[in-house]
């Protein structure tokens, strides 16, 4: 083919010299042997002829990309590296300490480590002590119907050790659900009133998970500022909005709730949950679910109640809250709570509707990814719940032995004053403020009185703990810890019905003289410190 017949239809190349000329034939006749030129030369004649600009812009974009994939590789990392000697990288090496994981421990903590007590055999009524062997009264314990020396469940639960082995040894959704733990989800769930239940392996694992598998990041939760450790766990690892409200305070809650419905108008519709506890652990006091129940209707939230402290306890046949203030439990959402206190079992449930519980199944972390709840811990909750059931005067005794010991207590000393519930077996006692006030007590000051104070009760024959300060969250500064909500220290006297009367009444003189010799003594009689 002559090459130079494209040429006429360029007018630039008549005034080109002959040696551009004899070169562009050159490139032309070169071209014209590659299979599929002709081709290609029609295609960008015709397009020169139609829009030369299209085939400057496709020369553009064969050039840059002949030369993308020509060019080296290299990183989109700006990272200036200095080079460093083997002494050099040894300091630093040597200089480097590691992050602790926790906080270590204090001065008071340590001391407190080695004064306690160590107890030998099982925890009931009373306890002896390991090194001095001498048996005190035991108001540390959780055991409030003392369900743990009871004869017939120590029988059951070995024949259900005999029946199904030690534990399951896996998740429930493998092979770990027997019929033993389906059988205590419909004994439960029965017992609430609530459509079905599911049980948990661990007590604090359960809202820890159950919060997370519901609300994500994006959804709003409105929880009260008193709400205990494991709830606060669940509200870090959902990642949604949460707002708090001070404490019990309804109309701050509705302050908090109207302001959230306002700034939510107009935007993509979220999840929404109100958080609570029926009975507060570090407080001691009782909600008040008839007017959440009502606001929730009315800003159209979900209510999250948690009965780990009030489930077996509160309640004409120990249902908790919603018994005991005759509330309609299917107007709470969802019910958790735990096995591990007052029914004397372990681990944790939550009681909703069916949709609710098969959700979890799948999506809470705790349940799906641990080992199922032992079976003889599966048929202990089962019998406890019956027994309540049964014989209601498991209730009505340890009712009568909370005002024996709040009797003792609360409107005899001087010091401290009681913020439970008049019906809560977890008695919590503060220091007066008037007695703060006058000696100017911070925190720390109090924590250490109080120490003492279970200690002078120990050598009076009475064992009873101290309620302890919840963990910093992560991350946060001292800035962060001035406004963060913390429990005021407080004792924590246990009461249980594996004593009598007069043996709770003795028990009660003797912390509430244990506080009064502190309290009088040289070690913290300063004023204005």
């Amino acid at each position: 083919m002559n090459t130079t017949t494209y040429l006429p239809h360029f007018p630039t190349t008549a005034s080109l010299p002959p040696s551009a000329l004899h070169l562009i034939d050159q490139i032309s006749h070169n071209f014209n042997k590659i299979p599929g030129s002709a081709i290609i030369l029609r295609y960008i004649r015709s397009s020169y002829q139609d829009d030369p600009i299209r085939s400057l812009v496709e020369l553009f974009l064969v050039i840059f990309a002949i030369r993308y994939l020509l060019a080296p590789a290299y990183s989109t990392k700006k990272v200036k590296n200095v080079p460093l000697t083997e002494e050099e990288i040894d300091d630093l090496v040597d200089d480097w300490a590691p992050e602790s994981l926790v906080e270590g421990e204090t001065e008071f903590e340590r001391l407190v480590a080695e004064r306690g007590p160590v107890l030998t055999g099982a925890a009931g009524p009373r306890v002896k002590l390991a090194g001095s062997g001498k048996t005190v009264v035991n108001l540390g314990s959780y055991n409030h119907y003392n369900f743990a020396d009871n004869a017939d469940l120590k029988a059951k639960a070995i024949q259900t050790i005999r029946t199904y082995g030690v534990g399951p040894c896996s998740p429930p959704g493998f092979y770990g659900t027997q019929d033993v733990h389906m059988k205590s989800e419909a004994d439960i769930a029965a017992h609430l009133g609530m459509p079905a239940c599911i049980i948990y392996a661990q007590s604090f694992s359960t809202i820890s998970s159950m919060l997370p598998a519901f609300s994500k990041r994006g959804d709003v939760i409105v929880a009260d500022k008193a709400c205990n450790f494991p709830i606060r766990k669940g509200l870090q690892i959902s990642r949604s909005s949460v707002r708090w409200y001070e404490h019990n305070d309804m109309e701050d809650l509705e302050r908090v709730l109207a302001k959230v419905v306002k700034e939510g108008q107009g935007k993509p519709l979220t999840r929404r949950f109100i958080v609570t506890e029926g009975l507060f652990e570090c407080v001691g006091d009782l909600v008040d679910l008839p007017k959440l129940v009502e606001l929730k209707m009315k800003y159209k939230f979900r209510i999250i109640l948690d009965e780990t402290w009030s489930y077996g306890v509160l309640g004409r046949t120990g249902r908790g809250v919603t018994e005991h203030l005759n509330v309609d439990p299917l107007n709470v959402d969802m019910i958790v709570g735990g096995l591990a206190g007052a029914l004397a079992s372990g681990g944790g449930f939550c009681a909703s509707s069916r949709e609710v519980v098969e959700h979890q199944r799948l999506s809470a972390a705790a349940y799906t990814y641990s080992a199922a709840l032992p079976a003889l811990l599966a048929t202990t909750a089962s019998e406890t719940v019956a027994l309540l059931q049964e014989n209601p005067q498991h209730i009505l005794t340890l009712r009568e032995n909370i005002k024996a010991m709040r009797a003792q207590l609360d409107p005899r000393s001087e010091w401290v004053r009681c913020t439970s519930h008049p019906d809560n077996p977890v008695l919590i006692l503060v220091l007066k403020d008037q007695h703060i006030a006058d000696r100017n007590l911070t925190l720390q000051d109090q924590e250490a009185i109080l120490q003492d104070c279970v200690d002078e009760a120990l050598n009076n024959g009475v064992l009873v703990t101290r309620l302890k300060s919840m963990p910093a969250p992560l991350g946060a500064s001292g800035k962060d810890m001035q406004k963060e909500w913390r429990p005021r220290p407080g004792l924590k006297v246990c009461v249980t019905t594996g004593l009598s009367r007069k043996e709770i009444e003795g028990a009660g003189r003797g912390v509430r003289h244990a506080v009064t010799s502190v309290m009088k003594g040289k070690k913290w009689q300063r004023v204005g410190g």
